[in-house]
């Protein structure tokens, strides 16, 4: 079978290390040169990729110039995207790409500005029949206190996102219980507790649109799915979160999570590698929470339980034959925090 050259973009993203592993210890023992991009220069996939370049953020018109120069001067067979900024601007000049012999393992621009989108996501949910944790949208103030109120603030607590973020980036949960003065003292400055009047300080009247949602205290899942003609769909518990990043999880076979992710990925129309995100409400029932309409930072689980998505999405690209997966549920995964020695720009030792 032919080598590939792949290129991966967010060389610095926390999942860097198993999208690596992922392509390398590929079904196919197929030798994958390696290639990584990211818009700063000492990240740890600089010196994990064979090859490594630093690129302007999505928004500068230098961005997509500068990845079109990088896939002709390395011959890149296919782009693997891992940065959610960069979505938008991939799926709108695929074709690009294409004329240069290189493909993007990227959804349409639509099934994109759905997927990055959570309001759009949740109405389209509620749309079809896939239960969602309540939600809407505020524009001010005055109506993030009076939707939170709907929902049952302050008898309970309710979580604020952007629309469009990733990453944990703009999430608060508001809980007039929690004691400020003990986490200060007791918890690490990471903590996404807060309460409404120190977010109306921080906030002021009027701010971009925030989604407002029912707080789910209950466990939480990530869907890793490759969206080929039959789609492959691995929910994974998430038993430890840090820092919005899996530190230990388990790969389990909940029908009814399978059923709404295969649901969502056919409205949506999503391609190669994606997931969803679910928590369990007091009854049991999954309810959406968003949608990661690429290669996520734990999907290392499911290559390790036997579905190997993330070469599975290249191959896809490439419109090659997946052969059907023999996932092996119940595989865990227990991360631990590593490192490489650095000296001279050369890597000399790992944990």
């Amino acid at each position: 079978m032919d080598a590939l050259t792949v290129l991966i973009t967010g060389a610095g993203a926390p999942g860097i290390k198993g999208t690596l592993y992922s392509l390398h210890n590929n079904f196919d023992d197929r030798q994958i040169k390696t290639v990584g991009t990211d818009i700063r220069d000492e990240v740890i996939g600089k010196y994990l990729c064979d090859q490594f370049y630093r690129i302007k953020r999505p928004n500068d018109p230098q961005y997509l110039l500068d990845l079109l120069h990088i896939c002709e001067k390395e011959n890149v067979d296919v782009v693997l995207p891992q940065n959610t900024a960069e979505l938008a601007v991939l799926a709108k000049n695929k074709s690009k790409f294409e004329k240069a012999g290189t493909k993007v393992a990227v959804s349409s621009e639509k099934s994109i500005e759905f997927a990055n989108d959570k309001y759009k996501l949740m109405e389209l949910a509620k749309k079809i029949g896939v239960p969602t944790a309540e939600y809407n949208l505020a524009k001010d103030f005055d109506e993030l206190l009076d939707y939170s109120k709907k929902i049952g603030w302050p008898g309970k607590p309710i979580v604020i996102k952007p629309p469009q973020s990733n990453g944990m980036r703009g999430v608060r949960i508001i809980d007039e219980s929690v004691d400020l003065k003990k986490m200060l003292y007791t918890e690490k400055p990471t903590n996404i507790f807060t309460k409404m009047e120190h977010l109306k300080t921080v906030l002021g009247d009027t701010f971009p649109p925030l989604m407002i949602m029912e707080y789910l205290p209950h466990e939480e899942y990530t869907v890793d799915i490759l969206g080929s003609s039959s789609p492959v769909i691995i929910p994974r518990k998430r038993d430890l979160i840090k820092s919005g990043i899996t530190f230990e999880g388990t790969v389990e076979k909940n029908e009814q999570i399978i059923e709404y992710s295969e649901i969502l990925s056919r409205e949506l129309k999503l391609q190669y590698a994606f997931g969803f995100q679910f928590k369990m409400d007091e009854n049991k029932v999954p309810k959406l929470l968003e949608s990661n309409p690429r290669v996520q930072g734990t999907m290392i689980l499911s290559t390790f339980a036997g579905a190997n998505i993330i070469y599975g999405a290249i191959k896809e690209a490439l419109n090659e034959k997946i052969p059907e997966f023999n996932v092996k549920w119940g595989t865990r995964l227990i991360r631990y925090w590593g490192g490489l020695g650095i000296q001279d720009n050369e890597s000399v030792g790992s944990l």
